[in-house]
């Protein structure tokens, strides 16, 4: 396990996630069941993920993420009122990769036990509905499982935070089952992600040349968790 030391958004994180699968986005490639995607959810996936390795870095369309930055906002300070109730240490979470480098994820904290926590921030109306079913929401199954792919975390911390409602606080298992299909997948997804790069390699006649690399923003950084 390898840890990228960016805060989630900057374009040091941009950068270190681009061209790599990343937990957040296996939805992609494994159903809540734990099913191997076929079908263009999957394609279009691998086309993104070969756009950014050929570009070597992010792709231009992510910057301007106005929306990315308001919601790590909001997680950030459900992350610390709920470290505060429950009087516990949980730091920022940074870009990790397996040993290899080849897959990642991007815990929203880390617990002093090596697990970490995930944190929504859902509408109102939709925390109604978790609330009711008090279950991991299946779109996060895949983001859930993949960080403890990456991290060998035992299990993981689910929080669904809202305002003027009750948390959804949830301690999701490692699921060995699920985990091997995860395998599976990325093991064909990584596959394809090469043979598609050398196909480009092929049709360019050899490396991409690729413009300079974006510069990054020199402000100074808040603290991750903001408590106010």
């Amino acid at each position: 396990m390898k840890t990228v030391d960016a805060k989630q958004g900057s374009d040091e994180w941009l950068q270190a996630r681009a061209g790599i699968p990343t937990a957040s986005e296996w939805s992609n490639i494994i159903t809540p069941a734990g099913k191997v995607r076929r079908g263009e959810m999957v394609e279009t996936y691998l086309a993104k993920k070969l756009a950014e390795r050929w570009y070597g870095g992010p792709l231009p369309s992510t910057y301007g993420g106005g929306a990315l930055e308001q919601g790590s906002l909001l997680e950030s300070r459900a992350i610390g009122h709920y470290a505060l109730r429950e009087n516990i240490d949980i730091l920022p979470g940074k870009f990790i990769t397996t040993d290899d480098g080849r897959v990642g994820c991007s815990p929203d904290g880390m617990l002093a036990d090596g697990t970490g926590i995930e944190c929504k921030c859902p509408a109102i109306h939709t925390q109604v509905k978790r609330l009711l079913d008090g279950e991991l929401p299946g779109e996060y199954v895949a983001q859930v499982q993949g960080c403890m792919f990456v991290t060998g975390a035992k299990s993981w911390t689910f929080l669904s935070f809202c305002t003027v409602l009750p948390n959804l606080v949830l301690t999701v298992l490692r699921d060995d089952a699920y985990q091997e299909s995860l395998q599976d997948a990325l093991k064909s997804f990584l596959a394809r992600l090469d043979a598609g790069y050398d196909r480009l390699l092929e049709i360019n006649g050899g490396p991409p040349v690729r413009e300079p690399a974006r510069s990054a923003d020199d402000s100074e950084e808040p603290w991750p968790f903001d408590f106010i």
